[in-house]
Formats: structure tokens, C-alpha cells, sequence
């Protein structure tokens, strides 16, 4: 169902672009192999010869039949005169059953004594498994097929690890014994896995991690792509900002973060520019790009190399390449520079509705060894030479661009800015000057020609399951503003040349994180224009950066930055009470 929705009288044309359903699947091969998992070793309550929770029951009953049973007798005997020593066969028999059930109540259930053998013998298999395949296959849950004994289906209640068992493994990976990476491919639970890790980590460290949450997390939706070795994950919490009226359409925007003021501040710079018509958005270029680093002999081959690969004639056969490593992949382009007898090769293609490192770094492997048969001396030093240039700050991507390249804009009217705002357009107009332009040269800015663009990039990028130190790069931005209508109304626009964004692939196919996307209509892949929820979600970034700009600088402008701060960005708390 596509969230967004037109308001009753649009005031600016829509931008033509093609919208996605909202829909998301799963990867069947992923879903497959969770539900062929192989069983779990053999636990302790298996030695048992009824279910655990039946043979307790047993007991309990056995026990206290047996004292009722001695009880109603030891006092008739006494009401008889007869003797206490002179018992009968049933009574002998009571007895025994009195010691045994006894004892087993005694012994925590009567697990313990077969826990300390099982687990024994637990530890002993899980040092005959193969920790080889667990490195090179991202030591997955699902990778491992160790050889284990078949059994019937256990009852769901009694299937997970017993605490004594729990309790072996812990110390062997304190120990070294077991290696904390292999803990999912071994244990086959990667919830119980990061159980293990985590009490390890606090037995060898000798600080608590009872304030880092474990429950209520699907841990086998990171396996192997989002992070390795968890031990828990940290609550950040999420607002909304909106309605953000952009090219026609209305969006709530999700803004993961502890700032307090951010979403308040943003909301209301949608606000503004809600009340003023909505803001209009134009996307200018969108293609990621990587530049691996070569080297030769000599300059003359380095050069050679360089102007075969920026010649018109080599470009529809290096496409042909590069567009084998996937049905999304297209080479746009290759600008190369010499260092030297070194080449840098900056390889630019569009990517679907991912944000494609991957896919690039794909194309581009498959063109080096296309290249290696013509340049046999090319020495290969790394496929990643920072001129592309992925999580720095560089003047690379500020000019020519990376991911989508985006140009956002809003006027705002005279009596909006005197309500909303509250302050005027001369004074935005200036202040953006001397701050924005003037002040970020005097610092030697490289792409921070604005007020706080990444503050808003980071809380969307964190809660739509975007990579956040692309952040960087993905927060260069130019905010303009002037005085149009004769001075009476504000033009306000923003320019960010490389916000780097995706709608699948990575964290955006966690829960929170597709939760935030459905929000925005635009989870998964577009499926009638590939690519086109990609897009759109890199121009609700500029549209809410827009919204965050305009707001922040009539703030300072009106001269209520500190003051807003103090009443929503600073705790009333007693810290003394608290600790």
C-alpha cells in the first residue's frame, strides 16, 4: 500500500517519477536454509526416560503422596501402641520412594547429574568441528551441516541448550577453547549465540552488560551481512517529521536520533514549506562510482592504459564487461588520473534501487581482468584507490558526484517566514551569507557550505538502514538563499551532489529499519521502474534537509538557538539520584 498520498489542492506539478509498491520479500534461498537448519546436539534432559516437564510432575507427585502416605500411618501406630521400627512391606517401600524422590528434588530436578556428563561430552564434539568454513562463509548458522545423530522432534519447550551446558561453552571461550566467531555456525541459534558471547565478554572484561539490551532482536537477520560477533544492540529512538510536502506528495519522515530539538526543529521547517506550496526537487545524476589503483613500469604504459579507457571507441566493450556482474549494473563512465607511473581508473554505473559498492566493486573486478590480458604488466595494488571516494571528504565528489546528485528547492512567503519562522527575509538572507558561504571559506570548508545537512542525513540514514559513515560524503551540501518578489518572499534551495542511498541490500532489510521505509512508501525494489524508490528516497533526503536548513537558520536569525536548546536538548534529571 503506497503511503503517500496528494494534498487537496496541490499547488506544484508533480515530478514525473515511477513509484514502487511497498512490498518486500525475503530471500528464498536465505528462507530456505533456515527452515532445513540441522538439529541441535543432544541435551541433557535427552537422558531422561519422559519429557522433562512430565517426569518433575512425576516426582512432585511421588513426594508428597509418600509423606501423606508415612504421616497417616506413623500416626495410627502411635494411636496402636505399635512400635515405629516395625514396618510392612508398603512401608518400606514409601520410604525408598521418600529418599529417591528426595533427592532428586534435591538435585535441582536431578538434571544437574546428568548435565555434568552430557556436557562433558558436548564440549568433546564441538572440538571435532571444522572451524575452516566458518571464516571463509561468514561463520552462518546455516553453513555449517556438522554430522550429528538424527533424533525425533523435541518438544519446543525443552529443544534450547541447558544452563550447565550454557555454562561449559562459556568458559571454553573465555579459555580460547572455542573461538567467539564460530559460536553460530556451533550452536546453531545465533539468539543463544550471543547470549554465550555476551557472559563471556563480561568474564573477561569484569564489566556488566546489563544495560545493553539481547532480547527482542532477530539476530539471524544480520547474519553474515550487518554485523558479526553481536552481543546485544543499542535502542535509538525514532521520530517523525512531516508532512514534508515535496514535488506533490506528502511524506512523513523517519529521523533516528538522541538530538534532542532535530526533529522538532525539521518539523518545523515542513511546516513552512508545506504552508508555502511544498518544495520541488531535480535529480541531476545517479551513479555510484569505485576507482581501483594500478601500477606500471613506466609512466608511457600508464598512459596508454589511460587513453584506451577514455576512448569513445573502447566504451561499449568495456560496458559489455562491466555489465556482467549484475542485470542492474550499467557503466556510465571511466575518468582516469595519473600519479606517476600510477592510474587511478574512477568507474561510475547506475545500481538499481541498491546503493551498489558492491555491485560496482563487481564490474569493475570483472574489467581489470578483461584489461589483464592486453596490459599484462599492470599491476593490480588494490581495487579500491580512493579516488572514488567512499566515507572521506573529497573534493572529487563535491564536483563531479556520487550516488544520486540532487538540487531541492522552496520559496517561502513573507508573512510564513514573520509567523513560523519567526524572524524576516532580510535576515535569513544575510545570515546564510555570512555563516554558510563566507564563514565556511573562511574555515576552509570542503562541501559544508550549510548549517547542519548531516545532522539530518545521519537520523534518516541511521533509521532507514543506510550506511551512516556515508554520511560524509552524503552530507556535502550548499544551502542558498534570496530575496525574490521585491524583497518581500524567500527562495530557498539546497545542492547535494552525493547522497548515497538504497532501498534494498544491507540494513534496510531489518524490521525497524523496513518499517521506516514503509513509512515513506518506498521498501524494496521498485518493480515497474528499477531504481525510482532509490531516487525518491535520496530526494526526501534534500527535501528534508531543505526543511532542517530553513528552520535551524531562522532560529539563529531570531536569535532562539540557545534558548530552544536549554528548554528541549538538556536533561532534568538528578544524575547524583541516579547513579
Amino acid at each position: 500500500m503506497d503511503v503517500r498520498r496528494r494534498p487537496p489542492k496541490p499547488p506544484l506539478p508533480s515530478a514525473a517519477r515511477g513509484r514502487g509498491g511497498p512490498s518486500h520479500r525475503r530471500d528464498d534461498e536465505r528462507s530456505s536454509a533456515l527452515s532445513s537448519r540441522p538439529l541441535e546436539p543432544p541435551k541433557a534432559s535427552d537422558a531422561l526416560p519422559l519429557p522433562l516437564y512430565l517426569t518433575n510432575a512425576v516426582f512432585f507427585t511421588l513426594f508428597f503422596s509418600v509423606v501423606y502416605y508415612l504421616l497417616h500411618r506413623w500416626r495410627d501406630k502411635i494411636r496402636d501402641s505399635v512400635p515405629l521400627h516395625v514396618v510392612t512391606l508398603p512401608e518400606i517401600a514409601a520410604i525408598v520412594s521418600l529418599i529417591v524422590s528426595f533427592i532428586y528434588l534435591l538435585g535441582f530436578f536431578g538434571i544437574d547429574f546428568v548435565q555434568s556428563f552430557i556436557a562433558r561430552a558436548s564440549h568433546d564434539a564441538w572440538e571435532e568441528l571444522d572451524d575452516d568454513d566458518v571464516v571463509n562463509r561468514g561463520f552462518g548458522c546455516t553453513d555449517i551441516v556438522a554430522p550429528l545423530p538424527k533424533s525425533v522432534d523435541q518438544d519446543p519447550a525443552i529443544s534450547a541448550l541447558s544452563s550447565a551446558e550454557d555454562e561449559e561453552i562459556v568458559k571454553s571461550v573465555v579459555d580460547g577453547t572455542i573461538p567467539s566467531y564460530s559460536l553460530e555456525s556451533k550452536l546453531r541459534d545465533c539468539r543463544r549465540a550471543a547470549f554465550v558471547r555476551r557472559e563471556a565478554l563480561q568474564r573477561t572484561t569484569g564489566r556488566s552488560l546489563a544495560d545493553l539490551p539481547l532480547e527482542g532482536f532477530d539476530y539471524e537477520s544480520i547474519l553474515g551481512q550487518c554485523c558479526e560477533m553481536p552481543v546485544g544492540y543499542v535502542q535509538i529512538p525514532v521520530g517523525v517529521a512531516g508532512p514534508l510536502l515535496l514535488d506533490g506528495f506528502e511524506y512523513y519522515v523517519p529521523m533516528a536520533t538522541t538530538e534532542g530539538c532535530l526533529v522538532a526543529s525539521t518539523n518545523r521547517g515542513c511546516k513552512a514549506i508545506y504552508a508555502s506550496g511544498g518544495a520541488r526537487s531535480v535529480l541531476l545524476k545517479d551513479g555510484m562510482t569505485r576507482a581501483p589503483v594500478v601500477r606500471f613500469g613506466n609512466v608511457k604504459r600508464a598512459s596508454e592504459l589511460k587513453f584506451f579507457l577514455e576512448d569513445p571507441v573502447n566504451f561499449d566493450t568495456l560496458a559489455l564487461v562491466f555489465n556482467r556482474s549484475s542485470r542492474f549494473a550499467r557503466l556510465q563512465n571511466i575518468k582516469c588520473s595519473i600519479a606517476g607511473k600510477n592510474l587511478y581508473m574512477r568507474f561510475s554505473c547506475s545500481t538499481g534501487d541498491a546503493m551498489g559498492m558492491n555491485m560496482v566493486s563487481k564490474g569493475v573486478q570483472n574489467v581489470l581482468d578483461f584489461l589483464q590480458n592486453d596490459f599484462p604488466d599492470m599491476d593490480v595494488i588494490g581495487i579500491s584507490g580512493n579516488f572514488c571516494s567512499d566515507k572521506k571528504p573529497a573534493a572529487v565528489n563535491w564536483i563531479e558526484g556520487r550516488g544520486k546528485s540532487v538540487v531541492c528547492e522552496a520559496l517561502i512567503k513573507e508573512d510564513l517566514v514573520k509567523q513560523v519562522l519567526k524572524t524576516n527575509v532580510a535576515a535569513l538572507v544575510e545570515l546564510n551569507m555570512l555563516k554558510n558561504l563566507t564563514g565556511s571559506t573562511v574555515a576552509g570548508a570542503l562541501g559544508g557550505f550549510n548549517a547542519h545537512a548531516s545532522n539530518i542525513v545521519s537520523a534518516i540514514y541511521i533509521a532507514t538502514g543506510q550506511d551512516p559513515a556515508q554520511n560524509v560524503e552524503s552530507s556535502h551540501c550548499i544551502t542558498m538563499m534570496e530575496a525574490v518578489n521585491e524583497g518581500r518572499d524567500l527562495h530557498v534551495s539546497v545542492t547535494m551532489p552525493s547522497i548515497e542511498v538504497g532501498t534494498v541490500g544491507g540494513g534496510t532489510q531489518l524490521a525497524s529499519q523496513s518499517a521506516c521505509l514503509n513509512m515513506l512508501g518506498i521498501k524494496g525494489a521498485s518493480k515497474e521502474f528499477p531504481g525510482a524508490n532509490a531516487r525518491l528516497l535520496a530526494t526526501i533526503v534534500a527535501g528534508s534537509v531543505l526543511a532542517g536548513e530553513l528552520s535551524l537558520l531562522s532560529a539563529i536569525a531570531a536569535g532562539q538557538l540557545v534558548k530552544s536548546h536549554m528548554k528541549y536538548n538538556r536533561s532534568s534529571r538528578d544524575v547524583t539520584k541516579v547513579c
